[in-house]
């Protein structure tokens, strides 16, 4: 059945400009965006049946264009068009943390590296380069690893807090396991890239462990 066909109550989009976007489930988001369904399945039933697919919503926004062609009803065009919102939603994020002193506004901050690293295969090490008024000048992956572990070396972020002339830095890497907790390696790693950096008067204000669905802050934990 196609969207037109439904019940005015099932109709995604006249809920939305009725109600408001927020009105709608994910999965009629989902169906909103892909427009048209399959022969025999409406876009809602294929929302539905991506959404069961992926677990989640940021695990099917996040997905690879291979993952994405393989579900009926999903080809290369509207493969292309996901990857499009959530890169949007990226930079969306990233205008404001640019835009507002992080440690005023540290929601930001945390939405951006959640949106870029919570859906990670791997294991990835982020640095956000701030000024003097805490503002963002860069957020940059520095390392990549495997599914349990990455390298990290100080000298390269020193050199990369230098490069960009920052005052002060936010660390953060992701568990793709699930657990965003630190362990005894996080916590010694953090000491080690804030001594590092003290040597040369950038301080690092804070460690985002991300995982999905979670994000831990070590300034809040008392960690730092």
């Amino acid at each position: 059945m196609s969207m037109a066909g439904r019940a005015a109550p099932e109709r995604p989009r006249e809920r939305l400009l009725a109600q408001g976007p927020s009105s709608l489930s994910d999965a009629e988001l989902v169906a909103l965006f892909l427009g048209t369904g399959v022969r025999g399945k409406s876009a809602l039933d294929v929302a539905r049946e991506l959404l069961a697919r992926f677990g989640r919503l940021s695990r099917l926004l996040s997905a690879a264009q291979c993952e994405l062609d393989s579900v009926p009803g999903v080809g290369p065009a509207k493969s292309a068009q996901i990857a499009a919102v959530m890169e949007l939603a990226r930079r969306a994020l990233a205008e404001q943390m640019r835009a507002r002193d992080s440690l005023a506004s540290p929601a930001a901050v945390r939405g951006y590296l959640r949106l870029r690293m919570q859906d990670l295969p791997h294991e990835a090490f982020y640095c956000v380069c701030l000024d003097a008024q805490n503002r963002v000048i860069a957020a940059e992956e520095l390392f990549r690893g495997t599914l349990t572990q990455t390298s990290v070396y100080p000298r390269e972020v020193v050199k990369h807090a230098l490069a960009h002339n920052a005052a002060s830095v936010i660390l953060a890497h992701n568990h793709p396991s699930g657990v965003a907790e630190p362990s005894v390696q996080d916590q010694a790693l953090t000491r080690t890239l804030a001594e590092a950096l003290s040597l040369v008067d950038v301080k690092v204000l804070d460690h985002f462990i991300v995982a999905p669905g979670a994000c831990l802050s070590f300034a809040e934990r008392g960690l730092m």
